[in-house]
């Protein structure tokens, strides 16, 4: 009888178990999985897969995703704290296909749902000689931001602006910028339409250790 009792009791145990998992996880496995996120990739994989994306398909770019890449962006480490970073993100049609004329390095634009400028606020920068400190920050924020959209699905490619002045200067009239405002690049983001692979770029003969003059990596 208690070895009865005890399959009994074991057998309820089970069932309570199966019903629970069952009310607390109706679309099954994968929505149990809340420890795996739905999208993304560990952050080593996606500094050694992300590449340049030219090409892009028409499907828009989501509001969500789109804050994501601004927040990946606003994370990255800036000189003080002084984060002088701002951002400008551009859907219009009309100033998309515009912006190639003077930045002829940015006609994927043409085909692009979405660019986003990355520039410098020089009223936020450190004083004197580190006010070029900017360009490190917006340079980081940038390559989280193209990191970010790596993992998250997106193609993206950085198209600079600073410090030729010709561009500089079409780009603060093309988008109406106030005084100190410095656009350092721009980069064109969207779904993409190719898969290039990405390079090797690995050259330990670049490497020295201590000294100049020291032993390179082997």
């Amino acid at each position: 009888m208690k070895a009865k009792n005890i399959i009994i009791i074991l057998l309820c145990i089970v069932i309570v178990l199966l019903l629970a998992k069952i009310l607390f996880c109706p679309g099954g496995k994968a929505e149990c999985q809340s420890s795996q996120p739905a999208e993304g990739m560990d952050a080593l994989t996606a500094i050694a897969t992300r590449t340049s994306i030219r090409a892009y398909e028409e499907t828009p770019v989501e509001e969500e995703k789109v804050e994501t890449l601004l927040r990946a962006a606003m994370a990255a480490p800036t000189a003080a704290n002084r984060q002088p970073w701002r951002f400008v993100v551009i859907t219009e049609r009309g100033i998309l296909d515009s912006i190639p004329t003077f930045l002829p390095t940015a006609r994927m634009l043409s085909g692009a749902p979405l660019a986003i400028v990355v520039c410098g606020d020089m009223s936020d920068t450190l004083p004197d000689e580190g006010r070029e400190y900017w360009v490190q920050d917006a340079s980081a924020a940038t390559e989280n931001l193209l990191l970010a959209a790596h993992a998250m699905g997106l193609g993206a490619v950085w198209c600079g602006v600073y410090p030729l002045q010709e561009r500089v200067q079409a780009m603060q009239q093309m988008l109406d910028m106030p005084e100190g405002i410095l656009p350092l690049n721009i980069v064109a983001i969207g779904y993409p339409a190719e898969q290039p692979e990405p390079k090797d770029k690995w050259m330990p003969e670049k490497i020295h250790y201590q000294r100049w003059d020291g032993t390179t990596a082997e």
